[in-house]
């Protein structure tokens, strides 16, 4: 078995469109980023890559490439997990913890379960996904952005 981790935060900007499990979250008020911003599938995408022995996101998406601004996190994602597929790992389970005051996420965590079971290739049963708030102290207490932390199992083949 390997056990990898992966943390994201970005922080608000006016307008635009709030991403966060592949889901759009009506808000008004978008996260700051390169990409889409979704701070859910980047801290996957770190905790599969960190658990596959692969380096970060930051190595295969670097913020500074055209390539992908703006894109959808995924498609990023569905990348990465081709590269563990490529390394003969198996994804066992996904969990996330995502920390934002506000807006309130509970309506839309299956949605997001059901989005990264497809886009990790298991079942939404294998996905969870906790909100919480850290009662208005810090970055994020304040409204300022949205964190998110994952960890990841995955299943190595017996040789």
């Amino acid at each position: 078995m390997r056990i990898g981790q992966g943390i994201d935060a970005h922080a608000y900007r006016c307008g635009g469109t709030l991403v966060l499990g592949g889901v759009t979250i009506p808000h008004e008020r978008s996260l700051e980023a390169h990409s889409d911003g979704d701070v859910v599938l980047h801290a996957l995408c770190d905790a599969l890559l960190g658990a596959a022995g692969l380096g970060d996101i930051g190595h295969y998406f670097p913020p500074e490439d055209p390539a992908f601004e703006n894109i959808d996190s995924r498609v990023l994602l569905r990348t990465v997990v081709e590269q563990v597929d490529g390394r003969r790992l198996r994804i066992a389970n996904a969990d996330v913890t995502i920390i934002a005051q506000a807006p309130r996420l509970a309506p839309y965590i299956e949605a997001m379960r059901s989005n990264i079971g497809t886009d990790l290739q298991i079942e939404p049963a294998r996905v969870n996904i906790k909100a919480t708030t850290t009662e208005h102290m810090g970055f994020t207490g304040r409204g300022e952005g949205v964190a998110a932390f994952a960890v990841v199992l995955l299943d190595e083949p017996v040789h």
